[in-house]
């Protein structure tokens, strides 16, 4: 086997996230880069009012996006949780962006399009960065190796985690392994055995009360 199909094996997953968020990714850039200039620069919106605006447009889009198609094999959790982390996180994204054109526009002076769009680009580069690191960190999680997974929900109010009462898969046990038990009755340990026939109780021919045979 190569060394390439190897390293693609051992982080297959890894990389058919990025390429799944790298997708939504564009489309927010789209929405992020083209909303921002078409308010900034259009309609003569502020510079950073213009960058949230759009942001918060993309934002929503990234949430559907990545919850329902980039993570949805991970762990799962009720959907108020993640919307909070993920605009949590989404709001430091929006910072960092922030940062980059306030440092660009206000602090050098910069405030010509082209120096514009560079800070924007900076930032948006960034701020990706960190949300890809910050969803597979907080968001959505891995399941655990070796433990128990993480219950998922449904998405629908009043939603049951699997396994519970009520919902498809509970109370359902793994096939259990085969082989006689520690009893040796010839059945598989863990399987119900059928009750043996009950037997009749011996009755002592020898002592008081016996029967008399004649004689």
């Amino acid at each position: 086997m190569s060394f390439t199909r190897e390293l693609y094996q051992r982080f297959q997953h890894l990389i058919h996230e990025l390429a799944k968020f790298g997708v939504i990714g564009l489309i927010g850039f789209v929405i992020t880069d083209g909303g921002t200039n078409l308010l900034h620069v259009r309609f003569g919106i502020g510079p950073l009012t213009s960058n949230v605006i759009a942001t918060v447009v993309a934002t929503a889009f990234s949430f559907a996006g990545n919850r329902w198609w980039t993570f949805r094999h991970r762990a799962r959790t009720r959907i108020h949780r993640e919307t909070f982390i993920f605009f949590v996180l989404n709001g430091i994204g929006l910072a960092i962006q922030l940062a980059c054109i306030g440092f660009t526009y206000y602090i050098l002076g910069l405030t010509d399009k082209f120096s514009y769009n560079v800070a924007l680009l900076l930032g948006i580069a960034l701020g990706t960065l960190f949300r890809f690191w910050s969803y597979r960190k907080w968001v959505w999680r891995a399941h655990q190796a070796g433990g128990a997974a993480p219950a998922v929900v449904d998405d629908q109010p009043g939603g049951t985690p699997a396994g519970e009462a009520g919902y498809p898969g509970a109370g359902q046990l793994s096939d259990p392994p085969s082989g006689p038990d520690v009893n040796g009755n010839g059945y598989s340990a863990g399987r119900a055995t059928p009750d043996p026939l009950p037997r009749r109780p011996t009755r002592d021919m020898t002592g008081p009360g016996a029967p008399r045979t004649g004689r």
